[in-house]
Formats: structure tokens, sequence, C-alpha cells
């Protein structure tokens, strides 16, 4: 008997199948053994040791493999081609070889770059030994990522309390988006103006051009400042007579994009498709790992986590053959194209992303795949077709009409697509460019052709900022810098979200203020860990310790020795100093000139302290310096949309007519609220009599209602009606008719709800808590199925005898087995969800183990690439001992 380990269980059904009976292949679910979350798991003092866990899933799984193992002659260790899958199969042979599983069993590493019966069986008869050059990097890398979160977070979270966490790479990442922010922030348009006019051709053609040349000189951009210089211009040109000066036709050719590699997948996905990075890897790994066709399974594309950009030979012929049986002999280059790898850090050799079979048209597999699917397979499959088709042939043509006098010249340019080539299946799209590639026909005219000026149109302008990344774009720039891995860029991007570091808005990155100050600490004290550059040394030097050209210990130490003692001189660093280092970055963020001539930083309280950055218990914020005279405070915040009147001070809507009470929209650190009432207007309750011999309790004050503005509800369309039904919630919607219980529709921690004996179901996107009626409550209710609900939607099959299930839960759906649940990701859907997807994310679920309690320790560093720890929960004050007790010694919290 043989045994195969594979990552997941989709690969491992598929390639159970090529193999036959002899052959039992296992899925380890990725990593079974991870670094603990804890001090001292990489220790530089001993040459950088690592100590290794496994969690209660993954020992099921070596279980499972040590039991398949016994008795069997051979393992091989199947993981994926690349570093990561390199370092989970050394990980499973230390593993077994610990128990003393492998005794007389030979150990062989297969890789296929694609998962179709030939390549699987052409890896197996191929076998090699693990590649440790590759093993080393990961553990370099996996130190590397280890030591900086582990060591700098804690620094961060002394010295910026509200701050979460700082990662090597993402600190870098987010630094981009900050200091493009920032570009944007201070910058100053520029006005400018154009001239342009319509002219008819002797055979009665409109042709559009633009004024170039005024008194004989070529104009710059801004030579037209101001609209007197415009019409001035204008008149100038009014009063010539036109005809053509020049001619120019020239044949240009234009050569196909090269196959996709991970970061060009992610970005044109992102800009044809709308997908998020995390989104098309999802999709990609479906799509490798094989899908039912035809009774068949077969993986559709080839691995996609590479930088490579070369195609197989027998790729290319195929690729050569569609090309000529779909479009014909003239579509065909006359040899094939070849492509090079232009990243600075490219990894190992792998094909680019491809079809595994370009005879397997998307037409063909469209029946087999969901929407999504079909639409990154045709893409894929398009881009790859087309990056081995001849070249489209455009003819550019540049027309020069000039003017009987002033020196005034305008010019007309446009291309014409002679033969298409590559474009007639396949046009990349751009990031923020303003070229509109603009293939327009020009009438046919030629040399000293008489012109007959038309409309005219004068055109006021200003220079624009540079645009926020999208997704596609800041992938696109990290790739260029250097900076991380492009397998990685998914899981960074992820990071920065979940970390409220960044939101996207219109599918564009804009940093969060606990962004902009922890980059800006980061800038102020740990610059040289931040600097692009740096960054990307350090990842060359991955790579050199991949090839065998540098040992990963030497690496680690060389960083660690300055790393660590740039954290040593933070330790006496005053969190005034830090105050003072991040108020003067930060200030023309936080306090920008409106250019009325007024102090932004002068309270608008009191008019005589100064506003500034403080440091509270759960965070920053905006004070007065005048405290504790003057307590004006305000969450850090530049203003927005509807936000502006709340800014300098809570916004009195009226009063309450019920209770006469004013009633104001307030922000807080956790976002818009409405409050009724104020400390000056609450009446103190009577304190009660007390017992004979006890002390008496003083009155108390109650507080404030408040109610959080829920999403969808922006505080520019808070009224003082709408306030006040905010303040009546929960409110009662009506009687079930069956159960005579009531109906309540109310707003909780993920928004609003209707709720009925117990059962909660949240609110459509078009439903309005404040009006919702008992038709659609009743509706909605009826679909309230899940961990508090009636059951589940549906049973997609069985894993080992147990059914795996789909349901609609309070925090939206998910898949459960055996008791594990896992919530599906946010761009999945419930009608396209498979049994093999649920089972790897139960499978993942389970092995993050039951959630344990974080009093007094650190959550661990994330799986996912450049993760940084999680900032621990505050602890509880301890009650006070008996004075001749010693307090006990002030322990380093655990990471």
């Amino acid at each position: 008997m043989k045994v195969v380990v594979v990552e997941s269980p989709a690969k491992a059904k598929t390639i159970n199948k090529y193999l036959g009976s002899d052959f039992h292949v296992l899925a380890s679910y990725g990593h079974i053994r991870d670094l603990p979350p804890k001090d001292g798991s990489v220790r530089p003092d001993e040459g950088f040791a690592m100590d290794w866990e496994t969690d209660a899933k993954s020992e099921r799984q070596i279980k499972e493999i040590v039991a398949a193992v016994k008795g069997a002659d051979k393992l091989f260790l199947a993981t994926d081609p690349d570093r990561e899958g390199e370092a989970i199969s050394w990980h499973v042979r230390q593993v077994l070889e610990a128990r003393k599983a492998l005794k007389g069993v030979e150990v062989k590493r297969v890789v296929f770059n694609e998962i179709t019966k030939s390549a699987v069986l052409d890896a197996m008869r191929n076998p090699r030994e693990i590649h440790q050059e590759l093993v080393d990097a990961y553990l370099a890398r996996r130190a590397l990522d280890y030591l900086v979160g582990f060591t700098l977070s804690p620094v961060l979270w002394r010295k910026l309390p509200g701050s979460r966490s700082a990662g090597r790479v993402q600190s870098v990442a987010l630094r981009l988006i900050c200091e493009r922010e920032s570009e944007i922030e201070s910058f100053r348009p520029r006005e400018y103006w154009t001239i342009a006019a319509d002219f008819l051709t002797p055979k009665g053609a409109l042709l559009s051009a633009g004024l170039t040349h005024l008194g004989g000189k070529k104009l710059d951009k801004f030579d037209l400042s101001s609209e007197a210089l415009a019409r001035d211009a204008e008149k100038k040109a009014a009063s010539a007579r036109y005809s053509v000066a020049s001619v120019e036709r020239k044949r240009t050719k234009r050569n196909p994009y090269p196959p996709f590699t991970t970061s060009t997948l992610q970005q044109e996905a992102s800009r044809k498709l709308y997908f998020a990075a995390a989104r098309t890897m999802q999709l990609a790994q479906r799509l490798y790992e094989g899908v039912d066709i035809g009774g068949e399974t077969v993986g559709l594309i080839t691995y996609m986590r590479t930088d490579g950009v070369q195609m197989a030979a027998e790729a290319i012929a195929g690729a050569r053959a569609v090309i000529a049986e779909d479009f014909g002999k003239a579509y065909v280059p006359d040899a094939p194209r070849l492509y090079k790898t232009k990243a600075k850090n490219a990894q190992e050799a792998h094909e680019a992303i491809r079809p595994t079979d370009l005879a397997r048209r998307p037409e063909d597999v469209a029946r087999y795949l969901d929407k999504d699917q079909l639409r990154l397979y045709e893409l894929i499959w398009k881009r790859t077709l087309a990056s081995q088709m001849a070249a489209a042939e455009l003819d550019q043509v540049g027309v020069d009409i000039a003017g009987d006098q002033h020196g005034i010249v305008f010019r007309a340019t446009g291309s014409v697509v002679v033969f298409d080539g590559f474009m007639k299946v396949y046009r990349e799209d751009k990031d923020d460019s303003d070229d509109e590639d603009a293939e327009k026909l020009l009438p046919d005219v030629n040399e000293k052709d008489s012109m007959d000026r038309k409309a005219m149109r004068t055109e006021q302008h200003f220079t624009q900022p540079p645009p926020r990344f999208s997704e596609a774009s800041l992938v696109k720039r990290m790739e260029e810098l250097g900076i991380g891995r492009p397998s990685t860029y998914a899981s960074i991007l992820s990071v920065l979200q979940e970390r409220n570091y960044v939101r996207l808005d219109q599918r564009r990155f804009i940093p969060e203020d606990r962004g902009r100050l922890v980059t800006a600490f980061l800038e102020s004290f740990f610059g040289r860990y931040v600097e692009y550059n740096f960054t990307a040394d350090l990842e060359n030097q991955l790579d050199d310790i991949s090839g065998g050209r540098d040992e990963w210990r030497k690496v680690l130490d060389r960083f660690w020795r300055d790393f660590s003692g740039a954290v040593d001189e933070t330790k006496d660093l005053r969190v005034a100093q830090v105050l003072d280092a991040l108020d003067e970055l930060l200030g023309p963020h936080f306090f920008p000139d409106n250019g009325t001539g007024h102090d932004p930083r002068s309270c608008p309280t009191c008019n005589a302290g100064r506003l500034s950055l403080k440091l509270g218990k759960f965070g920053a914020f905006i004070g007065c310096s005048a405290y504790p005279e003057c307590r004006f405070t305000r969450p850090l915040t530049t203003g927005g949309e509807g936000e502006e009147e709340v800014r300098e001070g809570p916004k009195e809507l009226g009063n309450d007519p019920a209770s006469g009470l004013p009633v104001s929209l307030r922000k807080g650190p956790y976002g818009h609220y409405v409050q009724l009432g104020d400390e000056s207007t609450m009446k103190a309750e009577p304190a009660p009599v007390p017992e004979k011999g006890k002390k008496a309790k003083a009155a108390k004050t109650p507080k404030p209602k408040r109610v959080s503005l829920y999403k969808g509800l922006e505080p520019a369309d808070v009224t003082l009606d709408i306030a006040c039904r905010l303040l009546e919630l929960p409110r009662l919607v009506g009687t079930h008719p069956e159960t005579g219980k009531s109906i309540s529709a109310g707003v909780g921690r993920f928004g609003p709800y209707v709720v009925h004996d117990g059962t909660y179901k949240s609110l459509a996107k078009d439903d309005d808590v404040l009006v919702i009626g008992m038709n659609r409550a009743m509706e909605l209710l009826s679909q309230a199925k899940g961990r508090g609900g009636s059951g589940p939607l549906k049973t997609l099959g069985e894993h080992e005898g147990k059914p795996v299930t789909l349901h609609e839960g309070r925090y939206g759906p998910y898949v459960s087995r055996d008791g594990v649940h896992a919530t599906l990701p946010k761009d999945s859907s419930v009608d396209t969800v498979t049994l093999e997807a649920a089972l790897v994310l139960i499978a993942a679920k389970a092995a993050k183990g039951p959630a344990k309690p974080v009093r007094g320790r650190k959550a661990a560093p994330s799986a996912k690439a450049d993760a940084a720890p999680k900032k621990p929960a505050a602890k509880k004050a301890a009650p006070k001992k008996a004075a001749a007790k010693k307090a006990p010694a002030k322990k380093k919290p655990a990471v």
C-alpha cells in the first residue's frame, strides 16, 4: 500500500480517482502544526530555535495519517508546488518521524502544476526529496513575521492605546495607503483651460481638434491658466481661416500581454469582474482542485500561486491549435511567443496560470460551473489564448490644421484598427487611466485642404489629485516595489480591513484614523522597518535562502540584531513624546485649514484652549489643552458628508414632545448616536431610606438614553422625528396570530431586527426598522432558521457517516457537521455552496479549536500572511488582599 498526503479533501478526492486502489490519499487540511501563540516560540538566543504545536483538529488528522502509514511501504507528500506546500510536507514528515511512524517507509515528495490525470501520474513516476532550501525560506519568513508581530505589537499597545497590532508587510502596505491619502489632502488644484473646434472637410465630414499652438509656440498645459487668457486665445482662433498643414500616418503593432500570474489575475479580476483579491483566489483554488465534468473530476487551471509567465511547450501547441481552429491561420504568429518574468523577486520557475486544456472552451464547461467560477475561467482562458495570438496592427493618424494668422494650430489624432489580432479575444483594462485609447476614425483629408471652422468649445479644468488605491492598483504597486509575495496579497488586504485600519469605499481604500495613527507611530519610531526598500530587500534575502545563496539563520540574525535594538530604544519613550510626534505629523489631517483664517486648533467651547491629540483608555481622541476647566473632546475625524455639524460637538435636534428633554445627535468612539437629555437635565432619583445603623447612599442620577445609528442611516438624514422614533425602540409591531406572543422591531449589536418568542431575524437592506409592518415581519420570521430557528436550509451530504448541513443563522449563513459550525465567506452564495467547500470550511474552523479565554494572554498571530497578534483583553482589577500579603511580581503578559 502507498499513502499520499495532500492539503485539502477536495484535492484528495480528485487524486484518489487517478491513482487507483493501490493508493490511499489523505488530506492534512493545510498545516498540521504552527508556532504556539506565546512568548518564546522563537528563541533568537538559541539560534532561532522554534517550538511547534498541534491543535485538536490537526491531532485527529495526524492520527489518521499515522494509522494509514502503518503497514505502507511508501509515503508520497503531494502538497502544493510552492514554499508553503514544501513546508507542509516537511511538517508532516517531521511529526511522523517524531512518532516513529516511518520505520521501513520510503518518503518521497511529488509536485504537479495541474490536477489532471496525466500530470499526477507523471509526477508519481518522478518523485524527489523535500527541497530543504524552500523549507528554510519558509522558516525564515515565519520567524520574521512572528518576531515582528510579537515584539512590535506590545510596544504599540503600550505607547498607543487603542491600537491593535503591527505586522511586517502589512504595515508597509498600510503606509502606501496612508501616504496616498496625505497626497490627496495636501493636493491643491490648479486651473487650466482648453480650446477645441469642429472643422468641416471639403467632403462634408466633421473633424474635431484641440488647440496646440498659439503665436507660433506650442502650448503647455498651463499656458491658458485663466479665463481671460482662454478668451483672448478663443478670439484669435475665431478670426483665422484654416487649412490642413500636415497629415501623418504611422502603422504600429501592439503585442499581446503574457498569461496571468497571481497578481495580474487579481488585478484583472478586480477591474473586469469586480472580485476582491480573496474572492479571486477562492474561485481559482476551486478551479485548480477540480470540478466534476461528466462524471470525471478534472482540474481546470494550473496552480494559481505563481509569479511565472512561461507556459509548457504542449500548452503553447494546444493554444496555437485552438487559435487556428477558431480564428484562422492569420491569427497564429509565425513562432510561439515566449515570456520571461519581470518581477523583482520572482519565486521558483512555476508556470503561468492557464487552463489545463485550452480545447476546453468556456462554453464547454459552463453547465458545470457556477456564475463566478465560469467568469473567472473565461478570463483565464481568453488571456492565455490571446498571449499566443498574432499582434494587432493599428494605423495612427495625426492631422495638423493651421490658421492663417496668430501662429495657430489645431491637432486631431486617432487610431484605426487595421488587423485586430489578439484584440479579437482580449483587451487588458487599466487603472486610473485617462487614455481612452480612442480608436476613432478620422475623416480622409489631404494637405492644403481648406477647412471650414464650425463650433468652438472653451472649457475650464482643474488638475485632479492622485486617485486612491483600488485592490488592483495596490497589488500592482506592491509588486512593483517588491513588497510581499503575490500569493499573500489577498491575505494582507484582508488583515488591514479586519484590523479596521482601512475601509473600502466605492472599491477604493481609505485609511481609518486608527490606521493613520499606527503608520505615523511606526514612521516616527521604527522608520527603517516600514521603508519600501528595506522590506523589498528582505524579500530578496528570503529568495536568496530559497535559492541556496544565503543561510536562513544568518538572515534572521542580521535582522534581529538591529530590530531588537530599535525596540529597546522605545522602552524609555514617554507617551507624551509619542503624542507630540503624532500631533505634529497628523496635524494637517485632523486640523485642516478651511481657508477662513480661523485657527482650526482653537477650542470651539472655551475659545482659549488649543486642540491636540490625546490618549485615553479606549485610544486616541482630540481634546482641549484647558482640561479640566474645559472638557471639550471629539473623536478622531476630519468630518465627512453629514458629519461636519457633529464634529465640533453635539448637534441639537430639538425637544422630545413626550418628555420635553433635548434630543441631540452625537458621535462617540463607536460611531454616531442620538441622545435624549444630558447630565444637566437629568434629575437625581431619591435615595432609599437607609437601614438603622447603616450609612445613607447617595442619590443616583440616571444616564441619558442613547441609541446608535444603524448601518444605512446617515447622520445628515437624522431629523427630530427620526431621532425620537429611534429612542422609542424596540417597538411593538403586532401580535403573532398563532402564538399570541408579541413581535417587536429594534436595533441590536448586529443591526436592525425583528424578534418573536426568542427568534431573531435581521432586516433586509431595503427594510426600515422604524416602519416595518406585520406582513413583512411575519415573512422575515418565517425565514428565520438556523441555530435559533427550526432547522437547516438543506443537507449538503454526508462525511464519515454524519450529515453536513447548511443553515441561516443570526450572523449569516453557515455550514455545520457534528457540532462544528463554520460561517460562509461574505461573498459566498447559499445557492452554490458544495459539500466539498463546506468540508474545507468546517475543517478550518475545527482546526482553530474551541474559543479560549483571553484574560491575561495575547491572541495568536493570524495564520494569514503577515498577520500580527491582536491586543489582549483588558484585565479586571484584582480584589485587594490583606496588607500582610506581598503583591506578586508583575509578569510580562504572554503573547
